[in-house]
């Protein structure tokens, strides 16, 4: 008697079970049930993000209006389901966008979607041609959202909830290909003797983009990283569905003017659809190329005399075809899967700011008191004192949100810094899920984050203003990032 009642109770569960199973769908995508093999679905959409002209165009050292729109910017979105976690990835074309914008946008999706807002990847590709959307707060950023912070925040959400609606069976896979002929860092060691005098009156021992040939280099102050990662997802009859691409290059340029344009970045996505074959497709194929860690690196090669000149937009397009090709070159050595364990990890991590000294804060006082016919001691030093000023009104310490995306044996780690190209390269020595990338300006933009060692050289990149956090930030960013790694291994 006992045994059959056991016999029955187990048969009512399992039937429960099933029809839970059943019943628990969202979106458009459906999941497997209890009964049936698991199975992955995927889906993707983009949303025009392109802002309106008259605004100012965001990247040098003035913001000009923007009189024309070369092309369109995009967000890009792939959404990821294995039947027990859903992933999303949002890539957008824009120098770089505030933490609040990124908290909205995930809060949005999350009401819109049920996707947890921890698994909600967003990151910027780091254009030089676009508005901001960072906002007046760049480090505290609390304040209400300007117009084209909300409109973001929208078409964000939009995005992945039509990608959501584009959920299908698919199957997916890990690629690696290289482009070493577009990396090289920027910073360089110059011979003994060259003046390199910063903004603050203190003396560099490197010196960014410091001319091509120029015959007091020494050598590059550190290293490059040609890989470009990706993750390929298809429908389960080998259609292509989407890409995400990772490259350590910063922007590429230059442009015509005062116009938007999405960069090499979007001339990747247009090049490899094509090379793929995958042209107006139902629903459409997405591709997207994310930012590495590229803060120190850029496509020129500053030991060397130039071999010709580009027009605008021509060395973008070039090296948005040349990156596109090794893509789709490494593209058929792709092993797919039709499921694979996804997991996510978000965290804040609590970093000191580098507060100026008072001896810095009375420098950035005076600087700013110069009358205006004064020639200023170094060309940069305006802009520095009020970096200064507006540093000491900051906290002492702030949150940086850090995130990790397991997907199948590899990850993805997004940090919201531009990043030097070390810390990737630990990243993915050091990591316990590989193959592995990281995504630089992803859930926030806080300027740049060099290694420690780096901070020492001085140079643009570590001037206080252009990075403000701790010298140990980078150290922590990793150690902390490998314990979610780790978190999430198998």
């Amino acid at each position: 008697m006992r045994s059959n009642l056991r016999s029955g109770r187990i048969s009512i569960l399992w039937g429960a079970v099933l029809w839970v199973a059943v019943i628990g769908v969202a979106g458009h995508g459906v999941r497997a049930t209890a009964a049936e093999e698991p199975q992955l679905l995927a889906g993707a959409a983009t949303s025009n993000i392109t802002p309106p002209l008259d605004q100012p165009v965001v990247g040098g050292w003035g913001s000009p209006l923007a009189t024309h729109v070369h092309d369109e910017l995009w967000a890009r979105c792939l959404v990821l389901d294995n039947g027990e976690t859903r992933l999303a990835f949002v890539v957008i074309d824009s120098l770089g966008a505030s933490r609040n914008v990124f908290e909205a946008a995930r809060e949005m999706i999350q009401e819109t979607t049920e996707i947890p807002g921890g698994n909600v990847m967003m990151s910027a590709t780091h254009t030089h041609s676009s508005i901001s959307a960072r906002g007046p707060g760049r480090y505290t950023p609390d304040g209400e959202l300007n117009d084209y912070q909300r409109f973001l925040v929208r078409r964000i959400s939009d995005g992945v909830r039509r990608a959501v609606n584009n959920l299908q069976p698919a199957r997916l896979g890990w690629g690696s290909g290289e482009e070493p002929t577009q990396v090289f860092n920027r910073r360089y060691f110059m011979k003994e003797g060259t003046p390199m005098t910063n903004p603050f009156g203190d003396e560099d021992l490197v010196r960014m983009n410091p001319g091509r040939a120029n015959p007091n280099i020494d050598r590059a102050a550190g290293p490059t990283d040609p890989e470009i990662a990706f993750l390929s997802v298809q429908t389960r009859e080998g259609q292509p569905l989407a890409l995400l691409a990772n490259y350590s290059l910063h922007y590429v340029g230059p442009g015509r003017g005062n116009v938007i344009s999405a960069d090499y970045f979007g001339v990747f996505a247009d090049r490899i659809q094509e090379l793929l074959g995958a042209d107006r497709r139902d629903p459409p194929f997405v591709a997207m190329m994310s930012n590495g860690t590229s803060a120190d690196i850029n496509n020129i090669d500053w030991l060397n005399p130039a071999t010709r000149r580009w027009e605008p937009y021509e060395k973008m397009r070039d090296v948005g075809r040349l990156t596109a090709q090794a893509v789709y070159e490494a593209y058929a050595a792709v092993e797919y899967h039709d499921w694979l364990p996804l997991d996510a990890q978000f965290r804040d991590l609590t970093l000191a700011v580098r507060k100026p000294t008072p001896e810095q804060i009375e420098w950035a006082e005076h600087v700013q008191a110069k009358p205006e016919d004064e020639q200023p001691a170094h060309p940069r030093e305006g802009v520095y004192s009020q970096r200064v000023l507006q540093l000491a009104e900051v906290p002492e310490h702030l949150d940086i949100p850090l995130q990790a995306f397991r997907v199948g044996d590899g990850s993805v780690c997004a940090i919201p810094f531009e990043v030097f190209v070390e810390i990737g390269l630990e990243i993915k020595e050091t990591t316990p899920l590989s193959p592995a990338f990281t995504i630089s300006m992803a859930n926030g933009s806080y300027g740049y984050l060099p290694t420690e060692a780096q901070h020492q050289l001085g140079g643009y990149e570590t001037w206080l203003g252009t990075s403000s956090f701790e010298y140990q930030a980078a150290e922590k960013i990793t150690a902390t990032l490998r314990e979610m790694l780790e978190a999430m291994a198998p």
